[in-house]
């Protein structure tokens, strides 16, 4: 049995060497450096070479680095019949919910109009509602979405949660389905993005749903760049129906130099980094996998197993 690690160089080496400190006695090759590919039973994915997955006969299960796995999907040779398993760990956890708590704070106090007021040196006091008289709505409360609607609830923040099923989250308002996508957004004062990447929610916040939340409201995406379509956000910022983005995730990245959203004043560009995988806990997180795998254990009790037919 033989674990494959696919990356780029260097990461791939990286990786390799992150996995191995933690299972000194598995055989872990980092690609290109595969071997007899039958003895691989696990493949620790981020950028495969594309068919490269299908080339291996006896593999166990796929192991992204990443909480998505669009990296992976695009290959057109993906062995479906094997489990992708996404990134599930607490530092992305920990890092996701420190990027929006810290930006839902920056846009419930102001923040964007206070600097952009500062540039012109003008003084205009104009205080914040309390925080409880702040609405947030989270777009995606799986369980990364979930975990933060409960934290920016416990904040005392008036927290409303939307997703494709119904979800129950304690002292959060949960929306289903999008026949309530339009209830959802129009008291959403602050709109966290937090979807995954399907059919379904490409350019979901688009000009129509931009127009059904309250003027002057607030957008952070930290889920998937495709969600928003950008041309419709940049007109909705300069007419005024949104006040402020924050954007971490882009439909290209790294986002080119020449892309208006780098010079738009109402809007804060961060390189996707609001969760990113750390070495040392990811690489535990997937030799615990492949240990609980390679004894017997069942893929139903690892999380984060991907659904072709959900998306995700």
């Amino acid at each position: 049995m033989a674990v494959l690690v696919l990356d780029t160089l260097p990461h791939c080496q990286e990786w390799t060497d992150a996995l191995r400190a933690h299972a000194p006695e598995m055989d872990i090759r980092p690609w290109p450096e595969v071997g007899n590919r039958d003895e691989i039973t696990h493949a620790v994915v981020c950028f495969p070479e594309p068919g490269e997955l299908a080339k291996l006969p006896n593999l166990k299960a796929m192991h992204s680095l990443w909480a998505g796995v669009d990296h992976a999907t695009r290959d057109e040779d993906l062995p479906l019949n094997v489990p992708l398993i996404r990134m599930v760990d607490h530092s992305l956890s920990q890092g996701m919910l420190d990027y929006v708590t810290g930006h839902v704070y920056r846009h419930h106090l102001q923040m964007p109009k206070f600097e952009a007021l500062q540039r012109q040196a003008e003084w205009l006091q104009e205080v914040p509602p309390l925080i409880e008289e702040r609405k947030v709505g989270i777009m995606g409360i799986g369980v990364l979405g979930g975990e933060i609607a409960e934290q920016l609830a416990a904040l005392g923040f008036n927290v409303r949660g939307w997703a494709r099923t119904q979800k129950t989250i304690d002292d959060v308002y949960c929306f289903a389905g999008m026949e309530s996508l339009e209830d959802f957004l129009r008291d959403t004062e602050i709109l966290v993005l937090l979807l995954p990447n399907t059919a379904e929610t490409t350019d979901i916040i688009n000009e129509e749903t931009l127009a059904m939340l309250p003027e002057g409201a607030a957008i952070i995406n930290a889920g998937r760049g495709t969600l928003i379509d950008e041309d419709a956000l940049i007109r909705a910022l300069d007419a005024g129906q949104i006040s402020a983005a924050t954007l971490d995730v882009f439909k290209t990245e790294p986002l080119p130099k020449d892309h208006p959203f780098w010079a738009h004043e109402k809007i804060s560009v961060t390189p996707h980094v609001a969760a990113e995988t750390r070495l040392s806990t990811a690489s535990k997180v997937i030799i615990d996998n492949i240990r609980h795998l390679d004894d017997g254990g069942s893929i139903d009790d690892v999380d984060g197993v991907f659904d072709p037919k959900a998306g995700y």
